[in-house]
């Protein structure tokens, strides 16, 4: 069976173009008996003539003309993707696939995501939250192309750069009689509604690092999915939450809304952005950390 290459195509696009083999010949840098002996070949693969001789010129054949449609079709999708793999390999144009693992953080990520979209026009953003095998599984997987997280899993081939340092606290509504405390200590929501996202109490700060090591359990955990729903509830009443203190000071013009501290010494935690060690080299996933390093939301 024969094997139509590109290198057919252009054969049979400079013949039209120029009109005769010795121009052709010239255009394609090879000697006329070369070009000759290619056409041939290519006739002999094919099992079909695509050229007649009329005098000094070549006219195609239904065939060729047929080939020739094909050529003129196909020789400018390689030229576009050659461009375009060439944008690939400098960091020049790309979709940057973002996995979140930290709910809190979609206020953040938009200052990020529009002056970044301004600066690379040729790249795209998605932002993704569930994944088949977890943010860790998704990146090995080249599910997403970055995750951003505050629990981290260093293994071999992923790179995280940590982007910016807050403090989880504790947010309580206006009524409650821990509004003014200097800081809450475990058993003292023991009788508590505890608010969070939908995600498992083993992914949670306020279970891993507060609750859990002092054998301390809320009376009830109810997850909502939405942050300014659950800053309402909050607000009235109707149960507490653990946040990252710089969301409750954007939210506290919002909503009366009151941060306190984890325990005496707090939670400190960080945000990292991680990504495949083999894309580091990328110049427009670099940019994207630079920016987001520079876009603490404390400040």
């Amino acid at each position: 069976m024969a094997v139509l290459e590109r290198a057919h195509l252009t054969i049979v696009q400079e013949v039209a173009r120029e009109g005769s083999l010795t121009a052709a010949a010239s255009r394609l840098n090879l000697t006329q008996p070369a070009l000759s002996h290619a056409i041939r070949k290519l006739e002999d693969q094919l099992g079909v003539d695509i050229w007649r001789r009329e005098g000094r010129s070549l006219q195609f054949t239904q065939a060729g003309e047929w080939l020739l449609a094909v050529a003129n079709r196909v020789l400018p999708q390689f030229t576009h993707a050659e461009e375009r793999l060439g944008q690939f390999a400098n960091g020049e144009r790309g979709k940057l696939r973002i996995g979140m693992e930290c709910h809190p953080c979609y206020q953040w990520l938009l200052k990020i995501v529009s002056p970044y979209l301004d600066s690379w026009p040729q790249v795209d953003v998605d932002v993704r939250q569930r994944f088949q095998f977890g943010g860790i599984g998704a990146l090995f997987g080249h599910e997403i192309d970055m995750l951003v997280t505050p629990d981290p899993l260093f293994k071999p081939g992923l790179r995280f750069t940590p982007v910016f340092n807050y403090e989880q606290v504790l947010v309580v509504g206006p009524e409650h009689p821990l509004r003014n405390a200097a800081f809450v200590l475990p058993h003292q929501l023991s009788g508590e509604t505890l608010i969070t996202y939908p995600v498992p109490p083993e992914r949670l700060d306020i279970y891993t690092e507060f609750l859990q090591p002092a054998g301390i359990a809320p009376r009830q955990h109810k997850p909502i999915e939405t942050t300014d729903i659950m800053l309402l509830m909050v607000a009235h009443g109707r149960g507490v939450a653990a946040l990252p203190c710089w969301l409750v000071e954007e939210y506290a013009p919002k909503f009366k809304l009151y941060p306190v501290r984890l325990g005496q010494s707090g939670v400190a935690k960080q945000i990292f952005v991680g990504m495949r060690e083999a894309d580091s080299g990328i110049e427009y996933m670099r940019a994207f950390i630079k920016l987001a390093a520079m876009k603490n939301p404390a400040h």
